[in-house]
């Protein structure tokens, strides 16, 4: 990290006549505002930029795969340059990673004894939920239906407790069904709709556990359970620890023993069976995190904006090629720390933002933007009503097939989805201190490649926190070996980088802060 020059630091204190603290600059507000931030916009550099991707994308780092080697020596990479700058872990114990529980989910093990029978899980019956527990009894609830003034769960208490039901639909005498009033079938036969329909309702009215006996199904829940046993394709996600009411397809064989006329029998009631439950979770842990740093504000502190990259990628292919990702999301990553270099010495200088700044990489984007949403959805650091913006880098290193003869752009998506504020002060710093071409091509709702949820500010964008996307475009060398650092733009990553700068720092030190203004769903 390279020391702000002793010029620079003459042209910061042109408009104070004197360096003033912290605490004096809170009764100074307006003179700290006349700070001009081309003075700290200038100590982002094509130089240090390219320095921290030749070794953030070097081999060393084998491609920085979720939860494996490379990708820990990159959290601490990351880690120690914030502690090179003294910027503070966001989290209050000092720690700057944030763990993020990941799991390859398995299919669970294990067993369920009805009576003195035990069932054995792929052979007897099919679930993909672990449950773990026992009951006195079992609930029948018919068809498990309530429609149109037709309830099978008249008169039962299915809180807490284990209900069996079956597939398809009441009939009358006539052969017309008792739902459509017709010989047409309701939507409660539908094959692929009704389980989950009929799980639902079940999970409404409290039961813990639904076996769910559907003949017509069964073969087909056979064929995705055996694909899911030999598959290595399951996708990472989140850890789940607590799970809904399970559902268990039972095979004619247990059907048979626990109850035989469930064909025939219509009326609901209960069947004086004691079952156990004894079906664990299999699934694979991965350990991850995210690294958080933060820039607290002088007089506006609970207010954050959030500036996030995503710090992994790919991995190593399988005949061990490695995945570099320089711009996938290296560039990303290396430009959120040269603006927090930015920040730092601002605040070193005396120009603290008004607002907290708030350094956010994230794990998991390529898994399914799992580490922003596990800080959104799980554990906020920060309160997301208290965040005004979030700014997300995903990609700004290179020039795609478009722009080959108009390299001085940038892609910006999502600026106008949920503030009018912020897309005017975007264009407005855009004018006044980069002159970029800023492209909106993925920024139209009809856009076929949905970039807009595709990247990590989505999650903060659906928790209604205003956001911008800065892209440059995929190219050839999209999640493949030939992302790496020495195709790099380094004098456009600086002017990128800058330009949201730039921008954070209107967000920052504006006197109001950004409102959600604009209704996404109209």
């Amino acid at each position: 990290m390279k020391i702000i020059s002793s010029t620079l630091i003459a042209l910061a204190f042109a408009c104070n006549t004197s360096q003033k603290t912290v605490q004096e600059q809170q009764g100074a507000s307006s003179s700290r505002l006349q700070a001009d931030p081309k003075i700290y916009a200038a100590t982002i550099t094509e130089k240090e930029l390219k320095e921290h991707l030749y070794i953030y994308a070097s081999d060393e780092f084998e491609g920085r795969e979720t939860g494996e080697p490379g990708q820990k020596k990159a959290v601490d990479y990351i880690k120690s340059n914030y502690e090179i700058m003294e910027i503070r872990a966001a989290k209050e114990d000092g720690d700057y990673f944030q763990k993020v529980p990941l799991e390859f989910p398995k299919l669970p093990v294990g067993s369920i004894t009805a009576g003195a029978t035990e069932y054995q899980i792929g052979t007897d019956f099919l679930t993909f939920t672990p449950m773990e527990g026992n009951f006195d009894e079992i609930v029948y609830a018919g068809y498990g239906i309530e429609d149109k003034g037709y309830s099978d769960y008249e008169g039962l208490d299915v809180s807490g407790k284990l209900i069996l039901i079956k597939s398809g639909e009441p009939a009358n005498n006539d052969g017309t069904y008792v739902i459509s009033g017709s010989s047409k079938k309701s939507a409660w036969s539908n094959r692929s709709e009704a389980p989950g329909d009929k799980l639902k309702l079940a999970r409404s009215k409290g039961a813990k556990g639904i076996l769910y006996y559907d003949p017509d199904n069964y073969d087909r829940y056979q064929r995705y359970y055996d694909y899911l046993k030999g598959s290595d394709r399951i996708k990472m996600q989140l850890e789940v620890k607590d799970y809904d009411a399970a559902l268990v397809f039972p095979g004619e064989n247990m059907i048979k023993n626990i109850f035989p006329a469930i064909k025939e029998t219509q009326t609901s009631g209960h069947i004086p069976l004691p079952i156990s439950f004894r079906v664990r979770s299999n699934n694979k842990m991965v350990s991850s995190e995210n690294v958080v740093a933060i820039i607290p504000g002088f007089e506006k502190p609970e207010e954050y904006v959030v500036i996030s990259s995503h710090l992994d990628h790919i991995g190593v292919n399988k005949n061990g090629d490695i995945n570099n990702g320089a711009d996938d999301d290296g560039s990303g990553t290396v430009a959120m720390l040269e603006i927090a270099e930015a920040f730092k010495q601002a605040a070193n200088t005396g120009n603290v933002p008004r607002r907290s700044i708030v350094f956010l990489h994230v794990t998991g984007e390529e898994k399914g933007l799992l580490g922003s949403k596990y800080y959104t959805d799980n554990d906020p650091i920060f309160p997301l009503s208290q965040t005004v913006a979030n700014l997300n880098i995903d990609m700004i290193g290179r020039i795609d097939p478009k722009h080959e003869k108009q390299r001085n752009y940038v892609y910006l998506i999502g600026s106008d989805k949920l503030s009018s504020e912020l897309h005017t002060l975007s264009e407005e710093v855009n004018d006044k201190y980069a002159q970029l071409q800023l492209d909106y091509t993925y920024n139209d709702e009809n856009d076929p490649n949905r970039f807009y949820y595709r990247s990590d500010h989505y999650n903060f964008a659906k928790n209604n926190v205003p956001i911008i996307f800065y892209f440059t475009g995929t190219h050839e060398d999209y999640h493949r070996p030939g992302d790496t650092p020495d195709k790099i733009n380094y004098d456009l990553l600086e002017d990128r980088t800058r330009l949201i700068f730039y921008t954070a720092w209107e967000i920052a030190n504006r006197e109001d802060r950004i409102e959600a203004d604009i209704d996404p769903s109209k």
